[in-house]
This record gives structure tokens, C-alpha cells and sequence, in this order.
């Protein structure tokens, strides 16, 4: 029988930073944000489940997706969505990332079989300095840094190893796969996406508003 994948999508946040209300339900050229990251994934994945805000678990999806309330942190929201499938292996990708290319997602999964774990990243392409009391303090070298995206691909029984002992420990990550390194197991970098960026401002609304349609055309959503 072959592995089981589902696609977690956390999509509980209040979107507080953009300022717009629950913004993984916000509508870009038409479709909400939460649709997007939905249709990117249906192709790669048996189950989809999603977590919303407890408030907003009316909102109507596919009959193909699960709902699910999250919790008050992002970190516990995606505990709730592993305790809500039995799926050998699972796609955790934000929903504020409204621009997944098919063949990003393909080869995190990939990876997650191969090696357990794994994250889309992009290489540093800025000048990357540290900052003391407002002046460049020290030059980065970028060569080795990367930029960590989502989706994220892991083993479901690894990644909930990992969220427990950050629970029993107290200890608070900004992504799944910072929590499975922190456990000394590899997480496999895959080459992101440059469309695949966070929308978290009204500056990242803006450019979202703008590539939309372009991104709806290429993909014939629309």
C-alpha cells in the first residue's frame, strides 16, 4: 500500500500585522487566500485538513477538506492538524503563501520520503548585515544562508515527535522543520520560489493584488 500524504494548512491567524481581518480568507482576484494554497496542494495529497479560527468554521470549503479550530499560536494550530490525520507523510504550508508553483511542492515531498524532512528555501540574494543601535554592525556572508518557505514535507510521526517534546519543554519555533532540527535530525533544503513570498503587510497585499492575475492566467484557475 502506498504512503498516505495529507496537506495541513494552518490558517487560523488574525492577520493582525496586514489589518485586515482573518486574512487566510481574504480574496485575491477572486479567490481567498486559503483557496489558493487548497488547489495547489489537491494534487500531491489523499486528505487536506484546515485549521481556522473557531469563529470562522462555517466558512465554506470542498467537501474534499477537513476543518478543524487552531489554536492560539501557529505552533499549536499545526500540533492540532497532526493529531487530526493518520497520513504517513504531510504538506505544511501557509496559507499566506498564496503562490505555490505545483513543482516546488513535489520536490519537498519528495525529499520528506527520502530523507524524513524537508522545507522549500531560496538562497539570500540581499546584502545581508547585522544591525547594532541602528548602524551595519557586521557583513553576513550569504553564500550558506537561506531564506525558509513553506510548504514543508515531513514523516507525520517525526514532525509529532518533535512538536511534543517542544510542548513538554516550552520551547517555540517559527516554522515545523526549526522544531525537527532542534531534535538533531537532517532537514533537506529544497529550491524555492521567488513567487512563493509571505503575505504579512499591506505591502505584501499590494504586490499579491498585482501578480494575481498573472498567476491566475498561467494557471487557468480563471
Amino acid at each position: 500500500m502506498s504512503a498516505r500524504v495529507a496537506a495541513l494548512i494552518p490558517a487560523a491567524g488574525s492577520g493582525e500585522r496586514l489589518g485586515m481581518g482573518a486574512k487566510a480568507l481574504l480574496e485575491l482576484n477572486g479567490i481567498t487566500l486559503l483557496e489558493r494554497a487548497i488547489r495547489c496542494l489537491a494534487p500531491l495529497c489523499d486528505e487536506m485538513v484546515v485549521a481556522l479560527p473557531s469563529d470562522q468554521l462555517g466558512f465554506e470549503l470542498p467537501e474534499v477538506v477537513r476543518k478543524i479550530a487552531g489554536g492560539t499560536t501557529r505552533q499549536e494550530t499545526v500540533k492540532r492538524l497532526l493529531e487530526a490525520t493518520n497520513a504517513d507523510f504531510v504538506l505544511v504550508h501557509d496559507a499566506a503563501r498564496p503562490f505555490l508553483p505545483l513543482e516546488v511542492a513535489h520536490k519537498v515531498l519528495s525529499a520528506a520520503k527520502e530523507f524524513g524532512s524537508s522545507t522549500a528555501a531560496l538562497p539570500a540574494a540581499d546584502t545581508l548585515v547585522l544591525e547594532k543601535d541602528g548602524n551595519w554592525d557586521l557583513l553576513i556572508d550569504r553564500s550558506n544562508v537561506r531564506a525558509v518557505q513553506t510548504p514543508q514535507g515531513f514523516n507525520r510521526i517525526l514532525l509529532l515527535e518533535a512538536h511534543l517534546q517542544a510542548v513538554q519543554e516550552n520551547w517555540e519555533a517559527t516554522d515545523d522543520a526549526g522544531l525537527v532540527a532542534r531534535l538533531g535530525k537532517p532537514v533537506a533544503l529544497v529550491n524555492g520560489d521567488p513567487r512563493l513570498f509571505k503575505v504579512t503587510k499591506p505591502g505584501d497585499w499590494a504586490l499579491a493584488q498585482a501578480f494575481a492575475r498573472v498567476w491566475d492566467a498561467e494557471n487557468r484557475w480563471v
